[in-house]
């Protein structure tokens, strides 16, 4: 062979974390060796260089061979050969063989994988025909040429003990021959892969599959592919990562899940044991809505956005949409739009949502839909009021329509002067007059983001100086009193009269002169001193008599002192 390659023996392999073993290295690198290619062995363990140089001691057949020295010898005897250096310890056999036929393997580490050659010799490599190669006591048929056998890709079960036989041509060992057999050890390039990963994963979680495999101390880093499958069917791969991630699982993830690792070209392939996932359901919980505008106030004819979410739970999830009761559903989706609500758009709403295995409803959110005020009014009407000062005046404010609660402002010569629906001036003067406007205003939500007025028409007030209505009570007044006093005055004058009239002749005096007792009657004086009198009928009240005598003298009569109206006075 061309150059000089040092190389393991097949025999002898390095742990991972490169052990101290004193190995033993042949040249030419073939399993025997065989006497005639000329065979160097070479000794390395702890000490090699340095100080402890030259201090190996070589063994053949198990016993002490030369003296204590060189660290490399040439062989020129048949044996088993093994050597020690201190601090390593001893090196496991090397054979050296001068047999007619020999069966060689290359003095390598074997891998899964790897293409090895066996070859059959004869001694001082003379002609041999007709070679068969056994595999234990059974043929193998693959024989490269006559005297090659090739083995691609190894797989472990090429392991064991191999043979060869032939028919050697020449020297005194002609006729057929059978090697000693050789054992072959194909080590693995990686282990049996393993899958690791959760076997009851939540829905909508993440899953994370592991497939974990050791590579060969021999080849650490040897390049490797990973491939997953679900159910058989491939999933992931193949990649260089030995991980694969789900980023949200879901029912249809659940089954029996492997993995298989394959070498760079594929000649080794190893697969896991199954795993079975099954993907759990979280059933909803913590279902609440949302609305805009917050609180669930809108005002009639705008739009309202209802929006139902979910705490907890794994889907798919189904929403339904109801009012009030539980009537046909209003949607189906996460969000429930309101376009141009009304009155009856007003109530409670609840949204519902189920996984197919359970169901959660939300809390009742009730939407008010408010109205706003339009068409403030003030009573009393007209629009034009005339009053006198001292009258009492009430106006009273309201509106056609409006969502409580309402809230109403007075204005007077567009100044505010009170707050209420009802404005109570009192006895007015003339200072209440002038221009009276009142201003309804309703709001949506607490905060007032949307304030509605409505301002009514505005109310002239004149208040004028006086009142017919009191000066037409003053009037009666009077006039009751009037009657009163002449009622007063007859009821007196009738008194006198019968007083008069009840005593004795003799006590009786003429009246004096120009007084008259009744109007109805005229005293007249007759002859002998006497008077009589005649009651009036005339229009005027007072009965003119002809004759000298037309005027009453009354003598001897108390004088009454009383004036009635149409009094007639005789002279």
């Amino acid at each position: 062979m061309a150059g000089k390659v040092t190389l393991l023996l097949w025999a002898q392999t390095l742990s991972l974390a490169g052990s101290r073993t004193t190995q033993l290295l042949v040249q030419p690198s073939w399993m025997p060796a065989v006497l005639w290619d000329r065979v160097t062995l070479t000794c390395q363990g702890w000490g090699t260089t340095g100080a402890t140089a030259g201090a190996t001691t070589w063994y053949r057949d198990g016993r002490r061979w030369g003296q204590q020295g060189p660290d490399h010898v040439t062989v020129t005897e048949s044996g088993t050969y093994t050597c020690d250096r201190p601090g390593s310890g001893l090196s496991p056999p090397v054979r050296a063989l001068d047999a007619p036929l020999v069966l060689q393997v290359p003095a390598r580490p074997l891998l899964e994988g790897d293409t090895v050659t066996l070859r059959c010799r004869c001694r001082m490599d003379t002609s041999v025909t007709g070679v068969q190669f056994y595999h234990g006591d059974e043929e193998v048929k693959e024989s490269l040429s006559g005297t090659e056998l090739s083995l691609s890709p190894l797989q472990l079960n090429h392991s064991g003990r191999y043979c060869c036989k032939g028919r050697v041509n020449s020297g005194v060992s002609r006729g057929w021959q059978e090697s000693a057999p050789v054992t072959v050890t194909v080590q693995e390039l990686f282990t049996v892969p393993v899958l690791e990963g959760p076997s009851e994963p939540i829905e909508g979680s993440p899953l994370t599959l592991s497939c974990l495999s050791t590579p060969s101390h021999l080849r650490p880093r040897a390049p490797l592919l990973h491939l997953f499958y679900q159910d058989g069917q491939l999933m992931g791969g193949p990649q260089g990562s030995p991980q694969l991630l789900v980023p949200a699982v879901g029912v249809s993830h659940s089954g029996n899940y492997s993995c298989q690792v394959l070498s760079e070209r594929g000649t080794v392939r190893k697969s896991s044991a199954r795993l079975g996932v099954t993907v759990r359901r979280i059933p909803p919980s913590g279902v609440s809505l949302s609305a805009q505008p917050p609180g669930g106030q809108v005002a009639l004819g705008d739009s309202l956005v209802l929006s139902c979410a979910v705490a907890a739970g794994t889907g798919p999830l189904s929403f339904t949409w109801h009012q009030g009761g539980s009537g046909p559903p209003l949607g189906t989706s996460p969000r429930l739009e309101l376009h141009h609500v009304g009155d009856n758009d007003s109530g409670h709403y609840h949204c519902r949502v189920s996984d197919g295995d359970s169901m959660a409803e939300s809390v009742p959110l009730n939407v008010t839909v408010l109205v706003p005020v339009a068409n403030a009014t003030i009573t009393p009407g007209p629009l034009s009021h005339q009053v006198h000062t001292g009258d009492p005046v009430t106006l009273q404010c309201s509106v056609q329509v409006g969502s409580a609660p309402v809230t109403f402002t007075w204005l007077h010569n567009g100044q505010e002067v009170a707050r209420g629906p009802v404005l109570e001036l009192g006895n007015v003067t003339l200072g209440h007059s002038g221009t009276y406007q009142c201003v309804a205003t309703n709001q949506l939500g607490q905060d007032g983001h949307r304030v509605f007025r409505a301002l009514s028409p505005q109310l002239a007030l004149e208040v004028t100086p006086g009142s017919l209505w009191v000066t037409a009570v003053a009037v009666n007044v009077g006039r009751t009193l009037l009657f009163l006093v002449l009622l007063l005055a007859v009821i007196g004058g009738c008194h006198c009269w019968h007083h008069w009239t009840a005593r004795k002749p003799q006590d009786r005096s003429p009246p004096e002169e120009g007084v008259l007792l009744d109007p109805h009657i005229v005293i007249t004086e007759q002859a002998g001193g006497k008077y009589s009198g005649d009651r009036d009928t005339s229009p005027t009240g007072v009965t003119p008599h002809p004759g000298p005598h037309n005027q009453c003298h009354f003598q001897g009569f108390h004088k009454c002192p009383l004036t009635l109206p149409h009094l007639g006075i005789l002279k």
